[in-house]
């Protein structure tokens, strides 16, 4: 058995007082990366954070950038909480090195994080035009994404507009029960000459438990407009609001009933990140109260030439959002766009294509010729002719253009024109080709969009195109994978759409801020050999 002489001796006894204590600075490593990060954060401007203090009355306030540091130091340390922040800078030498030795509580923190909003983007702006001026962000290929983060609202606490009606009526008539009551007991004792204490007894405002249950009332009120809203939009796309009502949350009114990437339903948001292809940092983010994420695309791109005074080059993204509005507004603005685009044109290797569309494809060839849903020939059968603005079909026979035709898709009015074939009825590939019920041959319908996804899907099928698309997934999905895994953002700690934005835009700029830091460590490094000073 071991001597009590044999264990090591304690650095320090607790009750020893000493000549010459460690300061704080010396109980972090020179190293240590907190250093580079108040660096950074140092060097960057916070007169428009300054801006919000009075600056006159009251105790001299905490200056912003220990704050902020605060709360994107524990983001890049998987620490959201408030409240452990607040016990962060009480206890970990990092924390309390990093805002020199204040104690900031969590409340201050959590007032902190949805009131600076407008100077949050500006610090992003800022992070980002430093990663900029030192090569990290080049805007030559940005990848664009979407991913589904949990409101903070539990799923079994969504209702349909029928069962928030019947709440609603509930608590109309506790209401009205409850104030005639509170009525009664305030005329009785109107009638004593002692005074009421209470609070809640005061007749400019309502007893404790009836304001309580207005409030409830105001925000199952509320709820049921949202699921009313939300039925009508879907009855619009052929939803029949009684037999599939729509579930609304009833705790954060912002949120939406969508479904999740592991299965299942429940209330989300969907935030998007625009991640340069060069090191990874995100140029953009934004966050939806709707499943489809493709209104943001082109929306993404003005967003990051307000942010650093240019457009990307290349735009990359997946196929649910390569809609042709969105092809058309990337064109409009300069920018390439790769997506999977769907086009009814034959491409190599189809049997439809060849040199002379008026000539009938050779008939060992019909078999191989695709089919669409319903067993007929896939459009990519029939060639268009832009010079004549008309196609041909599998037999050389031409489908001329006879009218215009409007509908109304997601809430908008889409028009096509109609190309129909005359000579279909004395045609061997009829029984394959339509309807034979419809007496009226085989038509092919055209948008405005058409030649967008054709230039598109040349692009793609470029060589240069698939080696591009080819890093779109580890470029857009990474950011979210360690948004989610290192940072722990899975569930959203905020309700209401305004503050969900600002708590996702302050785990994107921590995850760029980690990401500068580190970046500007290795180029420290590999400048060092060679003498070179790196300035931060």
């Amino acid at each position: 058995m071991a001597t009590q002489d044999y264990w090591a001796e304690a650095p320090l006894n607790r009750q020893q007082t000493v000549l010459f204590g460690p300061t704080l600075d010396s109980s972090i490593g020179e190293d240590d990366p907190v250093r580079l990060f108040d660096e950074v954060l140092g060097g960057l401007e916070w007169s428009s954070w300054e801006a919000y203090y009075d600056g006159r009355r009251g105790q001299p306030p905490i200056h912003p950038r220990y704050v902020a540091a605060t709360i994107l130091s524990g983001l890049c340390r998987g620490i959201r909480s408030s409240r452990k922040l607040e016990e962060a800078c009480g206890y970990r030498l990092d924390f309390m090195w990093l805002v020199e030795g204040r104690r900031i509580d969590h409340t201050t923190l959590a007032k902190f994080r949805t009131r600076f909003a407008g100077p949050l983007k500006n610090l992003f702006q800022q992070i980002g035009r430093v990663a900029m001026s030192l090569g990290l962000i080049r805007l030559g290929e940005v990848a664009f994404d979407g991913t589904r983060v949990k409101a903070n609202n539990n799923r079994f606490r969504c209702r349909t507009a029928k069962t928030l009606e019947q709440k609603l009526q509930a608590l109309d008539k506790l209401f009205e029960e409850m104030l005639a009551q509170a009525q009664a007991a305030d005329a009785a004792e109107a009638s004593q000459s002692t005074a009421d204490e209470d609070d809640d007894k005061s007749p400019t405002q309502l007893p404790g438990r009836l304001a309580d249950l207005k409030q409830r009332r105001e925000r199952v009120r509320e709820a049921l407009s949202n699921a009313q809203e939300v039925d009508a939009a879907r009855s619009t796309r052929g939803v029949d609001p009684q037999a599939h009502p729509a579930r609304v949350p009833t705790t954060d009114l912002d949120a939406r009933v969508m479904p999740n990437k592991a299965g299942g339903y429940a209330p989300n948001y969907t935030p998007t990140a625009t991640t340069d292809g060069h090191r990874g940092f995100i140029v953009d983010c934004e966050v939806l109260a709707e499943v489809n994420e493709t209104q943001e695309a082109t929306a993404s791109v003005d967003r990051i030439e307000e942010t650093f005074g240019q457009k990307p080059s290349k735009f990359l993204t997946d196929g649910g959002n390569n809609s042709g509005a969105v092809m058309q507004g990337m064109e409009e603005r300069g920018v390439e766009f790769y997506a999977p685009a769907a086009v009814n044109q034959p491409q190599a290797g189809h049997p439809a294509k060849r040199d002379d569309p008026r000539q009938p494809i050779p008939t060992p060839q019909w078999p191989e010729l695709p089919r669409n849903k319903a067993g007929r020939l896939h459009n990519s059968c029939f060639v268009y002719d832009a010079a004549e603005d008309q196609y041909y079909c599998p037999q050389g026979k031409p489908l001329p253009f006879v009218r215009t035709q409007s509908h109304v898709r997601d809430g908008a009015c889409k028009t096509s024109r109609i190309y129909h074939c005359k000579s279909c009825k004395e045609c061997l590939l009829a029984r394959v080709c339509y309807e034979r019920l419809s007496h009226s041959g085989r038509t092919i319908s055209r948008d405005a969009y058409e030649d967008l996804r054709e230039r598109t899907a040349t692009r793609m099928a470029s060589d240069e195109g698939q080696r591009l698309y080819q890093q779109r997934a580890h470029i857009a999905e990474t950011p979210f994978a360690i948004l989610k895994a290192a940072i722990g953002l899975r569930q959203f700690l905020l309700r209401g759409l305004p503050k969900v934005k600002a708590e996702w835009r302050w785990a994107a700029t921590a995850f760029n801020l980690g990401k500068l830091v580190r970046e500007i460590a290795r180029l420290r490094a590999e400048c060092a050999p060679s003498g070179v000073q790196l300035e931060g």
